[in-house]
């Protein structure tokens, strides 16, 4: 993972303003390994717009998500936003426009407030209770036996996995940040808890421009652009109607889930 140089420390802030994201010759492998996870990726996706990524297992699906935050540098290529190279921008202007709401919630052995004030050490009381209400978090958490001030141990070992998800998800919000990543996250939710979480997760993404990582076809109907990823390509993009009938891939897919 990339760290913060002093040289890092010097590149000017990123501006965003249509938060329009372009990857172009996108190509990278992790060091254990000669192949590449991603191979010539270009894709483009317009500000305030939903962009899904679908493929089995090994796709290039994740890669593409770690990439646009820095986890990751490519090896060959360049990542856009608003026509700004992110590599010629500092790491903490970049990583401050980005959310991240993912299957694995770090939480820490503290309050329910101090973890969601995590996204925003300033935030106010009223401005907490806010987000949580936005994310769907705020009437599970009055109910705790200490509301806000209620210890959640390690990791939020006291909540259940689709409490941890809004907490993570009100975190999101309070960041205020123009960039959403989704590795979705309720596919190991049951059925109750998935429906909130799906509601408060249309919430956050209003307006703003998100990257989803779909592990289940059904939740990604309304995707404004559909990327279909295969041993690090793209194969396709589109919308799901257009897809389900030009591309064998994604329909193979979608049926498979479906059965």
């Amino acid at each position: 993972k990339p760290i913060q140089t002093k040289n890092d420390a010097t590149l000017p802030n990123i501006e965003i303003k249509k938060c329009n994201i372009r990857f172009h010759n996108i190509s990278f492998n992790y060091l254990n390994t000669n192949e590449k996870a991603v191979k010539n990726i270009n894709l483009e996706i317009e500000g305030g717009t939903i962009a899904a990524f679908v493929g089995h297992s090994g796709a290039g699906k994740s890669t593409i998500i770690n990439l646009l935050p820095r986890f990751y540098e490519p090896q060959e290529g360049k990542i856009f936003i608003d026509n700004q190279d992110i590599h010629k921008s500092s790491l903490f202007s970049l990583r401050k426009n980005i959310s991240l709401v993912s299957q694995d919630v770090i939480l820490f052995d503290s309050t329910v407030k101090t973890n969601i004030a995590y996204a925003d050490a300033n935030a106010t009381q009223a401005e907490i209770i806010r987000a949580c209400q936005f994310a769907a978090a705020d009437e599970f958490i009055t109910k705790l036996p200490n509301g806000y001030e209620t210890l959640i141990g390690e990791n939020g070992v006291r909540l259940s996995g689709g409490q941890k998800q809004r907490i993570s998800i009100a975190r999101a919000v309070l960041k205020k940040s123009p960039i959403i990543l989704l590795d979705e996250a309720t596919s190991s939710l049951d059925s109750d808890s998935e429906q909130i979480v799906q509601n408060a997760i249309r919430n956050l993404t209003k307006n703003k421009t998100t990257l989803v990582i779909a592990h289940r076809l059904s939740t990604i109907h309304d995707a404004d652009k559909i990327f279909v990823l295969k041993n690090g390509l793209i194969l396709d993009s589109g919308k799901h109607e257009s897809l389900i009938n030009n591309c064998d891939e994604y329909k193979s897919l979608y049926e498979k889930q479906l059965k």
